[in-house]
C-alpha cells in the first residue's frame, strides 16, 4: 500500500533483488508477504492481494537461483477470505484468536 507507517521492500526493489539473489548462497526467498491499508470496505483490499499473486508468478518464471514463490503471505482477520481467493497461502489471523490490540 505504500504508506509511510510501513517498511519493506517496493514492488521495484523486489524486481532488483531477485536476479541478485544468486550472489547470496546462503540466503533463500521463500515468497512474498504483503500487508494492505486498512480498509473498512469489504473487498478493497483484493487489488493488493491479486497484483502481488501476479508478481510471485513473474518471479517463478523467471527460474532465479535461491528463489521460489512457495508462501504468499497475505491476509488479517478482517480480509482473510479475499486473500485466500488470490492465491494467499499464509494469513494473520491474531485480531480473531486475542482480540484487537490497544496501543498506548
Amino acid at each position: 500500500g505504500a504508506e509511510e507507517s510501513k517498511s519493506g521492500f517496493t514492488v521495484q526493489e523486489v524486481y532488483d533483488l531477485v536476479p541478485r539473489m544468486g550472489d547470496y548462497p546462503h540466503c533463500k526467498l521463500k515468497g512474498l508477504m504483503v500487508i494492505p491499508p486498512i480498509s473498512d470496505k469489504k473487498g478493497a483490499n483484493r487489488k493488493f492481494f491479486e497484483e502481488i499473486r501476479t508478481i510471485a508468478v513473474d518471479i517463478t518464471s523467471k527460474k532465479s537461483h535461491n528463489i521460489s514463490m512457495d508462501i504468499l503471505s497475505m491476509g488479517m482477520t478482517d480480509d482473510f477470505e479475499d486473500a485466500i481467493a488470490c492465491g494467499s497461502t499464509m494469513i494473520r489471523v491474531g485480531t480473531a484468536i486475542f482480540g484487537a490490540r490497544y496501543y498506548k
